[in-house]
């Protein structure tokens, strides 16, 4: 087998892991040996020196150049907004207390016309009114107003 062969399917074999494992790196070096292929094939470099010098150039332009901008195509955007920026939506906003909440306990308070539990170090009737004082996953935590 020539050696234009061999450098194909090592890119190839490469390029076939990026998909066992995703990091969008393998691809580009598949792609580097994929370039060293051309170059054997068209008889640009004959040794193997001259080969593994195109090999890790090819892969390391290629991997510098390209990443960033095949990374966004390939791995998708988040939904997830801005964690800080979404707590400071709740931070300090009253909300009624619609079920008690004794101390240490949960209860029900409404924001934005919507039910959360809610949890206070004092305790808090219905018809109270707290004050957001933070979050803990789907729970709000609320002070006495």
């Amino acid at each position: 087998m020539s050696p234009a062969l061999y450098w194909f399917l090592g890119g190839l074999v490469l390029m076939l892991l990026e998909l066992a494992l995703p990091g969008i790196i393998l691809l580009f070096i598949g792609l580097g040996a994929w370039v060293t292929a051309l170059a054997a094939w068209l008889g640009w470099v004959d040794s193997l020196a001259g080969q593994t010098l195109v090999f890790a150039i090819a892969s390391v332009v290629l991997l510098v150049g390209l990443r960033r901008l095949f990374k966004g195509w390939l791995t998708g955007v988040t939904l997830a907004g801005d964690s800080a920026h979404e707590l400071n939506e709740f931070l300090g906003k009253t909300v009624p207390v619609v079920t008690a909440i004794p101390a240490g306990g949960v209860g029900k308070v409404e924001f934005k016309g919507v039910h959360w539990n809610a949890q206070s170090d004092a305790p808090l009737g219905t018809g109270a009114s707290a004050i957001i004082t933070g979050r803990e996953g789907l729970c709000l935590l609320v002070r006495p107003k």
